[in-house]
């Protein structure tokens, strides 16, 4: 067993400093992202939205009033709503909202309290066959807490 010398000691006092001092460098998928970095200004797909589809992400909202009681499902919304942001027939897809489908029945936030939520970012149309809900893009498997 080699004897730790001084000079190899003090060559790697830095990285020791580094390693127990300094905070871990932030990756992308520790910074929620927004809802409006999901699309463009023609309500197309970003570039981020894009290179990220099928990659579990966090995105920063709050929780739209459910649909119903004992869901899985809830609305991500930009803005505190203390109505439903999405019920006016007719209505484009709006790019401040985000449905999310959560591995268990959704525990209600109030509104006015900012969450993330993380899951499995889905692009594209799908109606839900129990809700009849639209969404153009969603999270899946997801999770959620205060944030």
């Amino acid at each position: 067993m080699p004897i730790l010398s001084r000079r190899r000691l003090l060559l790697s006092l830095p990285a020791l400093a580094a390693a127990t001092i300094l905070p871990p460098p932030v990756r992308a998928q520790d910074v929620p992202i927004r809802l409006r970095e999901l699309y463009n200004r023609d309500m197309s797909f970003s570039d981020l939205a894009l290179s990220h589809e099928g990659d579990r992400i966090t995105i920063a909202g709050f929780m739209a009033p459910p649909l119903k009681a004992e869901s899985t499902f809830f609305v991500l919304t930009k803005m505190p709503m203390t109505v439903c942001p999405f019920c006016e027939p007719g209505m484009p897809w709006p790019d401040d909202i985000l449905a999310i489908y959560a591995k268990r029945v959704v525990n209600v936030i109030p509104f006015n309290v900012p969450i993330e939520s993380t899951g499995v970012l889905e692009l594209g149309d799908y109606v839900d066959p129990e809700l009849g809900f639209y969404s153009k893009v969603r999270l899946t498997d997801a999770t959620y807490a205060r944030a």
